[in-house]
């Protein structure tokens, strides 16, 4: 008996993931796969689908550019019409970008890609509610020029063992970030927005489990005085600290900004 013949998709998505248990379907919890995926069996039928999303994403965690793999066995024939579609039938806050057909020698997961990730954060005083899905604002003063020196350190290719939850021992910690950077938020704005808010801009082809929320719970401490610089440096060589950092920053300010395949 012959294999069915498989087709293989790109769709691009976005998310807001502030009511959402992170991407991956669990049992019990409201996940972005879940929607999708529901989502996709109304549009397309009775039948086989699959879909793997290029990384996991944690609760609240949102995403302006989720690229993901969808695998049929039957063709989608107007692609144009599917988007429509699909979007049309997704809750307000997940949205299809593109799709585009690729082949069984493209591999979501392990195709080499950089992500960018984006932490934005605020300040002083208290925040609208309506940014509390975008922005986390931290009440108390921060030295900023001194925070945007310890992203900096961050830089480069280090040790990240301090900066990972729950690390097993054969895991490779050494990983290179290419841009790590806070700058003024000028990418989202709106008249809710605090007047003043920044963004942590960090990019690599690929992070630990909660690494950049542990970098930016580092750097708010840093910034709060808690710690200093020679902190940072000594938390990015191997066994220099032997206890696992204190605070990890909440989700609902990290952004999956881009993710480009290379």
């Amino acid at each position: 008996m012959s294999q069915k013949q498989r087709y293989f998709y790109i769709i691009r998505m976005q998310f807001l993931g502030f009511r959402f248990h992170g991407w991956q379907k669990q049992k019990d919890q409201k996940t972005l796969q879940g929607h999708v995926e529901k989502t996709l069996k109304f549009v397309l039928g009775a039948g086989k689908a699959k879909v793997l999303g290029s990384g996991r994403t944690d609760a609240k965690v949102s995403a302006n550019d989720f690229p993901m793999e969808l695998f049929i066995y039957e063709e989608i024939t107007d692609l144009d019409n599917f988007l429509i579609e699909f979007n049309n039938n997704l809750p307000a806050d997940i949205k299809a970008l593109s799709v585009i057909e690729t082949n069984d020698k493209f591999n979501i997961i392990q195709n080499s890609k950089v992500k960018e990730y984006l932490y934005f954060f605020s300040f002083g005083t208290k925040n609208h509610p309506f940014s509390a899905p975008l922005i986390t604002c931290f009440h108390e003063h921060l030295d900023l020029e001194l925070m945007k020196k310890g992203a900096q350190l961050f830089q480069g290719e280090h040790w990240y063992k301090h900066y990972c939850t729950k690390p097993t021992e054969f895991a490779n910690y050494n990983r290179e970030i290419t841009v790590s950077e806070i700058v003024v938020n000028d990418i989202y704005t709106a008249n809710f927005f605090p007047e003043k808010s920044y963004v942590y801009r960090v990019k690599s082809r690929g992070f630990l489990r909660n690494q950049i929320r542990l970098i930016m719970g580092t750097l708010f401490r840093l910034g709060q005085g808690e710690v200093d610089l020679e902190f940072i440096k000594k938390s990015l060589i191997e066994h220099n600290i032997d206890r696992p950092l204190p605070f990890v920053a909440p989700a609902s300010g990290l952004i999956l900004n881009n993710v480009e395949f290379i």
